[in-house]
């Protein structure tokens, strides 16, 4: 970060006093950091302050005549190699969501070409509220990226999303905003996303509870390391990551065929859609009508996706996803042999978890080792779980060795699968 120029925006809240820290923490990074407050932020620090810590006089006021001529916001959208907001207020949010150019920092956001973060810190029922929801969802489709909020314990005595995230996590963020080229520049990688509806007439389906938010995050994320993406989704209502090739499928099969095409090159595979186990043995041309009490519906297995890239003689680093209702880490570890996965990200799902929220926690599995994601956004749990990836994937040996191990390993990982997924006590056969 030597000789990045950082444009940092404070805006009201009482997170304000954790920015001081993050002036330090990139100034010791090496970074030049020009601190804008608004007139809200101001009450909770003083400029003093920021100014002391930064070595640059703190920035206010749009109507400066004394930097280049009253055009302050101009010369700091110009100068700015990226413009972090921290604490980022509902209140900012909203303005720049929509386009307000009121004061010296949102005049500069609109003016500037630089990449632009945010940190949200607020109130957690004003963070779930659906406007403050509404304007993150636009800015991100933007590309403003979001960065948190954290969930815990907050200044108003509540507990849950919308602290701002710690000054040594932003410092990261802002490392990984400043090059661009990421650690997966260059590779390619495809994430399927979803459910799958599987047809029983032309009006009916089998389907389940999916929501895609989990892959979308992910998509998002691995393209923001720097990953050429393909997400291949089942039918959801979600924007595309920005950066991100979609292919939009419906069926089982039709992912598969989307995924067999797409697999050539392919250096990560993440499986996050949650594919039909089964689906309806026939399909009915016309709609079925009410006709008796009761209706018996013959299903039949799909096609295992994710076995099959597993399988494939193209085989990339395979990552899976498990959702279990109970017994969460052995009946993921089982599935992580059975696959012969690389990784595999399980969580624990039901009425009220996991299905079609913003929050979700992660237990992560691979040969060896284990590491529990807590809860966050999906967006924030996603950039984690792509630092794992990246880290595991750079330490696994080049595809061909890969394949190779893979082969010997295919059967005894199985049998191990099965003794894993069987109840305690009792021997699987």
């Amino acid at each position: 970060m030597k000789g990045k120029r950082i444009v940092l925006g404070v805006t009201g809240g009482i997170a304000a006093y954790k920015s001081a820290e993050l002036v330090r923490r990139l100034a010791e990074r090496g970074a030049e950091v020009q601190v804008v407050m608004t007139a809200a932020a101001q009450h909770f620090v003083t400029p003093t302050t920021f100014q002391a810590l930064s070595g640059r006089p703190v920035r206010s006021d749009l109507w400066d005549d004394g930097h280049a001529a009253g055009m302050g916001h101009i010369e700091l959208a110009r100068w700015a190699e990226l413009v972090l907001v921290a604490p980022a207020s509902a209140d900012f949010l909203a303005r720049l969501a929509h386009g307000l150019a009121d004061d010296l920092l949102t005049t500069l956001c609109l003016a500037s070409a630089a990449p632009i973060a945010a940190a949200p810190a607020m109130n957690q029922l004003m963070w779930r509220n659906a406007a403050t929801q509404f304007n993150v969802d636009l800015l991100e489709r933007r590309g403003v990226r979001m960065l948190g909020p954290g969930i815990g314990e907050q200044a108003c005595g509540e507990h849950g999303p919308g602290r701002m995230l710690e000054p040594p996590e932003l410092v990261a963020c802002a490392a990984a905003l400043l090059s661009p080229a990421g650690p997966l520049r260059g590779r390619r990688v495809m994430v399927t996303a979803g459910p799958t509806r599987e047809c029983i007439d032309p009006v009916r389906f089998v389907s389940n509870r999916s929501s895609g938010k989990m892959g979308f995050a992910l998509a998002q994320a691995m393209q923001e390391a720097g990953a050429e993406v393909v997400l291949v989704s089942g039918p959801v209502s979600l924007p595309s990551p920005r950066g991100v090739r979609r292919i939009d499928v419906e069926s089982c099969d039709q992912m598969y065929a989307a995924v067999q095409r797409e697999l050539p090159g392919t250096a990560i595979f993440v499986g996050t859609a949650a594919v039909a186990d089964y689906r309806p043995v026939c399909c009915a041309e016309q709609k079925i009508k009410k006709s008796s009490e009761t209706m018996s519906l013959e299903l039949t297995r799909t096609t295992d996706i994710l076995a099959h890239v597993s399988a494939s003689p193209q085989r990339p680093f395979v990552v899976g996803f498990a959702a279990e209702t109970h017994a969460v880490e052995q009946y993921a570890r089982a599935k992580l042999l059975a696959k012969n996965l690389d990784l595999i990200a399980a969580n624990e799902v039901g009425h009220r978890k996991a299905f079609d929220c913003d929050e979700n926690a992660l237990l992560v599995l691979w040969r060896g080792g284990r590491i529990e994601l807590p809860s966050s956004s999906k967006l924030e749990l996603a950039r984690a779980l792509t630092g794992l990836i990246v880290e595991r994937y750079l330490e696994q040996p080049d595809p061909g060795e890969r394949r190779s191990a893979s082969a010997g390993e295919g059967a005894d990982g199985a049998d191990t699968a099965r003794e894993l997924a069987a109840p305690s006590g009792v021997r699987a056969s």
